[in-house]
């Protein structure tokens, strides 16, 4: 009987060990002894909820072919703690974690250096450039459709395209939503900055959702169909092969995976101090993960990465990955997705079609574009769909039920360039509407 139970695993974990695992959580939990602040603790409860909602979500039959388990580690949890059925302490911990940590940022910067770090550097170069003509063609294509698409319903072309389709493509909530509200505001006479939030943050939110249903879709459509993607790579007709970050045969080197971790940090700490330097004396905001994106892949690019290191990049990527991921997705449910935000678009069929034809729109596009280009039109769908994600944990979740983390780098692009591009210029037709 013992030797069946260990054979059952929740996520990667034995099952006796996830059970010593949830009687330790729940000791601390029936008699209020969770401490805070503890980072032990935090990661601790984390994982005890993450890999179980992971294996119900993938053992739920059709959602789990549509990135079910993400759904279910992501948005399960918002709806848990909606209803409170989440004991306090729960919550407390894990936001508290999540919030003043800047967890989500530990993950993206250890992600895209390990992935980026393994690439094929010709690839890199060849992919991000034409990344960018697809994202361009994206922009345009989801602003006149889904504006279209909201007149049909009724809806003003105005209100469609800025209160709609624009903070979707925006790159999420902090670098997307919040920049529009302050352009939006300092335009129109009677609307506050939360005002203007408010309206637009259930259209970052369901947009994201979207997303993350078509990036399953789009898994499910390359198991189906080969051809159509490169399981993580972007470039088709590539002479020379991109590292599959997916795991492989190469043994793991403590040093190797160590160098590529302190690498990540340096890269850091150099991306942080530039940020102030360029606000500071060319006015400019340009946030921490773009700026550390660029000087990566400049550096990639010039050849200045040695190889010790870019062999680490794989076995740091492949931890992130496995160890990191689902606890990370259950902190941003918990945290930082609210559900009454979430439900509150749900009030106006109109403006759920606006979304999912909008994001629908997006990847048709990509995944056009992409076989005039020469890249595989599955994984360059999944990639540049994350520019209508919630930012970061947005293209954390689409890339997940993708599954391919490897686009991580790339999904960063869309994330950032792609907001960027979107934000600037919503606020400038604003402006001369005004």
């Amino acid at each position: 009987m013992l030797n069946k139970l260990k054979k059952v695993k929740i996520g990667f974990m034995p099952l006796p060990l996830y059970l010593v695992l949830l009687v330790g959580y729940v000791l601390l939990t029936v008699t209020n002894l969770m401490p805070k602040n503890d980072m032990l603790i935090s990661l601790g409860v984390m994982v005890v909820f993450a890999y179980l909602l992971e294996e119900i979500g993938d053992h739920i039959p059709i959602l789990n072919t549509l990135g079910g388990k993400v759904l279910v580690v992501t948005f399960l949890p918002a709806f848990l703690v909606f209803m409170h059925w989440i004991p306090k302490t729960t919550i407390t911990t894990v936001s508290d974690f999540m919030n003043h940590n800047n967890f989500l940022m530990f993950f993206i910067t250890m992600l895209v250096v390990g992935s980026i770090a393994s690439m094929n550097r010709r690839t890199l170069v060849k992919a991000t450039s034409r990344i960018i003509v697809v994202l361009i063609l994206c922009d345009v294509m989801g602003s006149v459709i889904g504006t279209l698409a909201g007149m049909l319903m009724g809806l003003s072309a105005y209100k469609a395209y800025f209160f709609i389709v624009a903070p979707i493509m925006a790159g999420g909530v902090g670098e997307g939503a919040m920049p529009l509200a302050i352009g939006y505001a300092a335009v129109l006479s009677g609307m506050s900055q939360g005002d203007v939030f408010g309206t637009i943050l259930p259209a970052v939110m369901l947009g994201s959702l979207v997303a993350v249903v078509l990036a399953g879709l789009m898994r499910r459509l390359g198991d189906k169909r080969p051809e159509l993607t490169g399981n993580g790579k972007l470039m088709a007709n590539d002479d020379e092969k991109l590292d599959n970050l997916k795991g492989g045969q190469q043994g793991i080197s403590v040093d190797k995976t160590l160098m590529a971790g302190v690498l990540a940090i340096a890269f850091y700490f150099l991306a942080v101090w530039l940020n102030y330097v360029i606000q500071k004396y060319l006015h400019i905001s340009l946030p921490s993960p773009i700026i550390l994106l660029i000087v990566l892949m400049a550096a990639k690019m010039l050849g200045y990465i040695p190889d010790n290191i870019e062999e680490g990049g794989n076995s740091l990527y492949s931890f992130v990955v496995k160890g990191i991921t689902p606890p990370l997705l259950f902190g941003v449910g918990v945290a930082q997705t609210d559900w009454n935000k979430l439900i509150q678009v749900f009030k106006s069929p109109a403006s759920i079609l606006v979304i999912v034809v909008t994001v629908i729109a997006i990847v048709l596009t990509a995944f056009i574009a992409a076989k005039f280009l020469g890249l595989y039109p599955v994984d360059t769908a999944i990639a540049v769909s994350c520019c209508s994600g919630q930012g970061g944990t947005g293209a954390l979740a689409i890339l997940a039920a993708g599954d391919r983390m490897e686009l991580m780098p790339f999904a960063q692009v869309s994330v950032r360039i792609g907001g960027a591009l979107t934000v600037t210029i919503a606020i400038f037709l604003m402006g001369l509407l005004h």
